[in-house]
């Protein structure tokens, strides 16, 4: 049975309150960090954090906005705070290390087996720690937005994965083809997974609560994914 502890985490004047979720037996075990959607900590990123450690890992869920958002009535906001965050790809990619550092430093993280996941924007986020030449074993973002960060190009470290949908309207094919020449050009290990007739936000049984055109949950996607998912895992953290 798995347990959940909050870390707390100040940054840029904010407390960014991340969520643990371990197997409580203290121990360090490889772990996953979970970067997730526009809207921040949700129980949809604890759900996955919950089966991963079914897998044996603990994960950090972690809190880039220092806010709880709700999808009923914080929908703006949350977008406003996300457009912030994308607005200055330096600054975040500065926060993301910052994070990934706290993870580093757990009892509960053995820290040279860390992997990083995100979910829409949290995918995006994954890949812009590859892109920073960050040390971990790997990255892999579902749904993520693909464009570069337009900061100096590093040696990519980190095995990389995506799980697209080929008809996410934030993504178009041309992002995809440029997505693999960057990550050729930077020598990275990569894969990317595409799915026929899926949008955006395909993981998300909720996704189409968002009122957004090209955006819903696809259950086929959503677990081939996560069964490629875990072999990546399997992979990198081994």
């Amino acid at each position: 049975m798995s347990e959940q502890r909050s870390i707390k985490q100040d940054y840029g004047g904010q407390t960014l309150d991340h969520v643990l979720v371990h197997d409580g037996s203290g121990n360090a075990r490889p772990t996953v960090l979970i970067i997730p959607t526009v809207m921040g900590v949700q129980p949809l990123e604890l759900g996955f954090a919950e089966r991963l450690a079914d897998l044996g890992y603990n994960s950090l869920v972690a809190d880039l906005f220092g806010h709880r958002f709700s999808l009923g009535t914080d929908r703006e906001a949350a977008f406003a705070a996300m457009g912030a965050l994308r607005a200055d790809r330096a600054a975040l990619r500065d926060r993301l290390l910052a994070v990934l550092e706290t993870a580093r430093g757990l009892a509960e993280v053995e820290a040279s087996k860390i992997a990083v996941i995100g979910y829409c924007f949290g995918g995006q986020c994954a890949l812009d720690v590859a892109r920073s030449g960050a040390d971990v074993a790997g990255v892999a973002a579902f749904h993520g937005l693909f464009d570069p960060p337009g900061l100096p190009p590093q040696p990519i470290k980190a095995k990389v994965s995506a799980y697209h949908g080929w008809d996410d309207p934030m993504v178009p094919p041309q992002a995809v083809v440029a997505l693999g020449q960057e990550l050729t050009a930077a020598g990275a290990d990569w894969q990317i997974h595409a799915y026929g007739h899926v949008g955006h936000g395909f993981t998300n049984p909720n996704a189409g609560q968002m009122g957004i055109a090209g955006v819903f949950y696809h259950e086929a996607a959503e677990r081939r994914s996560w069964q490629s998912l875990v072999a990546f895992l399997g992979e990198v953290l081994g």
